[in-house]
């Protein structure tokens, strides 16, 4: 089979990407390993998740939020709108079907992608050909859990944030939460509303803010250099929270905004687990060292015994494993090797998109500059066919 472009996965990227090529009527076609689109968001997410930035940096190309819609959008309203988004733009997509390797054919006049990809129910291989690859799999296609000493002796329940759905069976019961960045910081809140004795471990300093000031920040942003911004957002965080470093939570030299651009990591958006720390229904613990049975001993000395561990410890790209274009598109973490704002191209066809660590506005800017940029290639060859042939 071979279609003009291939995308790989099926989560807001992917379908951004295909929802753009559709409105230049450019054939395309997601590849998706799971049974459904937005896999991550429907199978992945703990119950209680909103969007933590305001639905005006939340829309995909071409359908923004409705006046209706929350300005913090609930998960499952956030899913409905994906679904939606995927039937309005009639997205085609061959679902329980997996890349296992994808790589560009070359001769003197042209390119390929040949993609072999394997069908997940009947186990067979297949081999797909396109003109352009498009590398839609998110940065969060695989969760991470650290090689902690003594893990596997660990006589408890041991997950990753990815597998927590809610505090449901977590009452009485003593449960550590390693990381505290935004998903770390709202299950040990979930945990704690559901009777759990919870400790969070925070191991490095973290900005913490109320979804407003994040709002307040993006908006200023477009009009205000970076560092004033960041100066008005940590005096807001001072004037609300004010002395963190008390209850275990240091706030970095660096400003917020600054530190999402420099290396893509968000601040902490504040669901009320502050007001939990202070109050000590939520324990700040330090960063693990090692595991014995039910025992956890930290890097201060200190140790405690725990009935579960969930690991919020963020997720990996997988996409480097199989992408096959000689290391030019993915560096070994498989995020782009270009920065920002040149990251989305590739060489001989090949893009990525949702791979910046700058969230679903990032994502519509990627699948717009990849779709313009694949029109305007399908043109300068049709119009140098047309040459040839004159």
């Amino acid at each position: 089979m071979k279609k003009e472009v291939v995308i790989i996965g099926a989560g807001p990227a992917g379908l951004a990407v295909a929802a753009c090529l559709n409105s230049f009527s450019i054939p395309n076609i997601i590849f998706e390993k799971e049974d459904c689109i937005a896999s991550l968001w429907k199978k992945k997410t703990y119950d209680r998740l909103k969007l933590h930035l305001a639905k005006d940096f939340c829309s995909l190309p071409l359908m923004p939020h409705s006046k209706t819609t929350p300005t913090f959008i609930p998960k499952d309203q956030f899913i409905q709108y994906l679904d939606h988004y995927a039937d309005h733009f009639m997205i085609n997509t061959v679902f329980c079907t997996e890349v296992e390797s994808a790589r560009c054919v070359m001769n003197e006049r042209s390119h390929k992608w040949v993609i072999m990809a394997r069908n997940k129910i009947t186990g067979e291989v297949h081999e797909h050909m396109s003109n352009f690859l498009v590398v839609a799999t998110g940065e969060n296609s695989e969760g991470i859990i650290p090689e902690v000493a003594g893990l596997e002796s660990f006589a408890g329940e041991a997950i990753h944030s990815s597998e927590y759905k809610s505090g449901t069976g977590f009452e009485g019961k003593r449960v550590l939460v390693v990381g505290s960045g935004n998903s770390g910081m709202e299950v040990a809140y979930d945990l704690s509303n559901f009777g759990a004795m919870t400790s969070i471990s925070i191991r490095s300093p973290v900005h913490v803010m109320s979804k407003e000031m994040i709002y307040l920040g993006m908006v200023l942003v477009k009009y205000l250099p970076v560092k004033v911004v960041d100066g008005l957002l940590v005096m807001l965080a001072k004037l609300k929270y004010g002395d963190l470093s008390k209850y275990g939570i240091v706030r970095p030299k660096n400003g917020p905004l600054t530190i999402k651009i420099s290396t893509g990591k968000s601040a902490v958006i504040d669901v009320g687990a502050v007001h939990k720390i202070k109050t000590g229904e939520i324990k700040v613990v330090k960063g693990l060292l090692s595991i014995r049975g039910n025992e956890v001993l930290f890097t201060d000395g200190k140790s405690s015994h725990f009935d579960a561990i969930i690991f919020a410890t963020g997720y990996k790209s997988t996409a480097n494993t199989w992408l096959k274009d000689g290391g030019r598109l993915l560096n070994e973490e498989g995020l782009p090797k270009q920065s920002f704002p040149k990251h989305w191209k590739g060489m001989n066809g090949v893009y990525c998109a949702g791979l910046a660590r700058r969230g679903l506005d990032g994502v519509s800017m990627d699948a717009q500059n990849i779709a313009n940029d694949i029109k305007e290639q399908i043109n300068t060859i049709a119009h140098d066919s047309c040459l040839c042939s004159v």
